[in-house]
């Protein structure tokens, strides 16, 4: 069954594709319902059954969620009777509306394909060296532009500016994180998530009667919500800061910020028979294995039982049965059984987590037997919400990532899917890693051909991680003089790697000149876009030790090299640092233990920017920061006050220090950086503009990421919304 090319009047056609798969999935090996009371049924209807927070790690797209609930499954089956039920008058009257919608369009489609962190300049070499054709004849069909970031130019402040036309002012997105004034604890920006209100507690059980909340906290209306008004279908795949997914005409799989299904933004695990090596991982756990004979023993760990609070988390046991005489090793989980080679992944694997009441929550991952001499290491990924049975909604209509399963097979539903932490920490290779980014792009496009194939008018668009994810973490081989190159490690100079940058733009190449085939007629425009472009980073500023060696932080005494700011004395500090993109003001009667006066606040940032900005780093002689900005003055709009106090301004080469990001203090201004994580773009947005690739002429100057929203609504015919602070571009014929 196809994706309908409209998506609403045809919905009924997805709702009966996924009723035939529950049918089949009744029988297979994976599904164990039990028998439960009426009841207990009406309860669950009621309930949502996985709802204790789980702290995640922070780092380059991390930050701080909650496992949802199996309400969603209940939603989905009452949507899909009620689309039924409706579906042929909706049909007719949307069927007039739709055509109606089309009267006044230039076009019949508009197609974007985002390439996350295209690097302008790496695409004119390439370009130049005659390795990416099919964007040098996109460029000669219409235009190519540099396009203008944001501020900071972060994925999730950039793509919401690309969805909602606005500045961050207008869209409340200024980092991945923010700061709780009441505890100055980090919360992820972009979503917030409460447990039920109400609850019921019979014996051990805890029974939820009310829903916990799932708040999109990014403001303003995606373009797309704009078309829907206007009768204009779209299919959105995974575009960043789409999660919770909202409601409109049309489809929509959600992207960054979908957490795994423990709750964070991605937590591998890693299992070792050595007791003694297991230790901390920052982004994971690493966990012990048993081993008797030939069987190695051990659990993954899923989410904390809400029902069943006693127990703690949810646990998932299985085993590996080491082969002999060359033979594969065997894993055995959840009665199925998945034959390991050393180095290589598993296909994604089904695994059920039993909450008790007959409630289970299903997830998906894979594993990598790494070796089994002289001990068994084995790396199982994040554990994935299962699309085919998704504990919280991460696609609309809910049931499309069921869809989109069956379509194609099981996929990453992770907002940041590709494992970048196990690579920092070298529990994975740089060949391991790169696997995850080949499959994460793979997967999304047979979903961008499905959508092109089905979606005939309106808007498609979708945005590719690889580029953003192959770019941080290989950047090292670009350059010789990164502290985290081979070289610099006492390593092979390449280790096989040195083309792998390259190599990802000629892939992304051939993406687009698939994509050009598809779609390029006189009734579609195409654009081709990245949201920033990319840098080195070579070394870290740790702007909290600034802070106290200039007089604006003080520690309590031998409190140093705490995480989340616990080591502050904050009845002496007047400003900090937390997050990628800057600093607050401890600001009375804001922070809960704030002591500059509201008064003195402007004064304070005006002599902290004019102090940090043009920062010099002492071992190179060069500065480290451009500019510092006060939020006030780039900002417009109702959630200005909710921006960091002053925004840094990155010089190329730098970026904020790791610890810096978590609250942690250093005893340092600056540190090399000697994690694979070694491109960025997390630096001053008049050094690291995006890309514009279109197949007609652009005549306005200076492009901006922010207009491309306007532009798409100017092409279908509807004036932008006064709101919008992007501008309809000027679109040739």
């Amino acid at each position: 069954m196809s994706l309908p090319s409209d998506p609403i009047p045809l919905a009924p056609q997805i709702d009966r594709y996924a009723n035939r798969s529950r049918r089949r999935q009744r029988g297979t090996r994976y599904i164990h319902h039990r028998s439960i009371t009426s009841a207990s049924l009406a309860a669950i209807g009621l309930v949502l059954a996985l709802t204790a927070p789980v702290e995640a790690y922070i780092g380059p797209g991390a930050g701080i969620a909650l496992v949802s609930s199996f309400f969603v499954v209940f939603l989905a089956v009452l949507s899909a009777l009620l689309t039924l039920m409706t579906w042929p008058i909706r049909w007719i009257i949307r069927a007039i509306r739709g055509r109606r919608a089309m009267r006044n369009t230039r076009v019949r489609r508009v197609v974007i394909l985002g390439l996350d962190g295209m690097e302008p300049s790496l695409a004119e070499r390439f370009m130049a060296e005659g390795k990416m054709p099919n964007l040098t004849r996109l460029a000669e069909m219409g235009t190519f532009a540099r396009l203008g970031t944001t501020m900071p130019p972060l994925s999730p402040v950039a793509w919401s500016s690309f969805l909602t036309g606005v500045n961050p002012g207008k869209h409340n997105i200024f980092d991945f994180l923010t700061r709780d004034p009441k505890t100055y604890l980090p919360n992820l920006s972009s979503v917030q998530i409460r447990e039920p209100t109400r609850s019921l507690r019979i014996g051990r059980y805890v029974i939820p009667l009310s829903k916990p909340e799932i708040k999109l906290l990014r403001g303003s209306r995606p373009f797309w919500n704009v078309l829907g008004d206007h009768g204009i279908p779209s299919t959105i795949i995974r575009v960043p800061i789409t999660w919770p997914p909202e409601k409109f005409r049309g489809n929509l799989l959600s992207a960054m910020c979908v957490p795994d299904l423990r709750g964070s933004q991605g937590m591998f695990s890693y299992y070792s028979t050595n007791a003694d090596s297991v230790r901390e991982r920052t982004g994971g756990e690493q966990l012990s294995a048993r081993r008797e004979g030939d069987t190695v023993y051990a659990e993954l760990i899923g989410p904390p039982n809400s029902i069943r609070r006693d127990l703690g988390v949810m646990k998932c046991p299985f085993r590996i049965r080491l082969g002999r005489d060359g033979r594969p090793a065997t894993l055995y989980v959840n009665g199925h059984r998945e034959p390991l080679t050393v180095g290589r992944y598993t296909p994604w694997i089904r695994v059920c987590f039993k909450a008790g009441l007959g409630i289970k929550a299903y997830g998906i991952c894979q594993f990598l037997l790494r070796r089994t001499e002289p001990d068994v290491e084995i790396y199982v990924t994040p554990i994935n919400i299962d699309p085919e049975k998704p504990v919280m909604p991460i696609g609309h209509p809910s049931i499309l990532s069921n869809y989109y399963a069956k379509r194609i097979g099981p996929y990453a539903t992770l907002g940041l899917a590709e494992d970048t932490w196990a690579l920092n920490e070298e529990l994975l290779t740089d060949d391991e890693f790169l696997h995850q980014c080949l499959e994460a792009d793979a997967e999304r496009e047979k979903m961008w051909f499905d959508a092109l194939e089905k979606t005939p008018r309106g808007l498609v668009c979708c945005v590719f991680d690889g580029t953003d994810r192959i770019q941080h973490t290989f950047w090292r081989y670009l350059d010789r003089e990164h502290p985290a190159h081979p070289s610099k490690r006492g390593g092979p100079p390449s280790n096989g790697h040195d083309r792998t940058i390259e190599e990802l733009y000629v892939r992304m190449d051939l993406l687009v000149g698939e994509t050009m085939k598809r779609v390029l007629d006189e009734k579609t425009v195409l654009m081709v876009i990245s949201d920033h472009g990319f840098n080195a980073f070579r070394r870290g500023i740790d702007l909290n030790r600034w802070l106290i060696e200039h007089g604006y932080m003080v520690l309590k005494p031998g409190a140093e090299h705490e995480s989340y700011l616990r080591a502050v004395d904050w009845s002496a500090t007047r400003a900090y640092a937390l997050g990628l993109a800057g600093m607050w003001i401890n600001q009375r009667g804001r922070e809960s233990r704030g002591i500059v006066a509201s008064e003195d606040a402007m004064a304070l940032r005006k002599e902290i920017a004019a102090r940090l900005g043009g920062l010099i780093d002492p071992q190179t002689g060069q500065p480290a920061i451009v500019r510092v900005y006060d939020a006030r003055d780039v900002y417009k709009g109702p959630y200005r006050d909710n921006a960091p106090d002053l925004i840094v301004g990155y010089a190329g080469g730098y970026r904020v220090d790791w610890d810096t990001a978590i609250g942690k203090v250093t005893n340092s201004i600056f540190h090399d950086n000697r994690k694979a994580w070694s491109g960025d773009h997390c630096i001053d947005p008049s050094l690291i503009p995006g890309v514009l690739f279109c197949n007609r002429r652009i005549a306005s100057p200076a492009p901006r990421l922010m207009d491309l929203g306007a532009t798409s609504l100017n092409l279908f015919g509807i004036a932008p919304p006064p709101y919008m602070d992007g501008r309809a571009l000027e679109v040739g014929d």
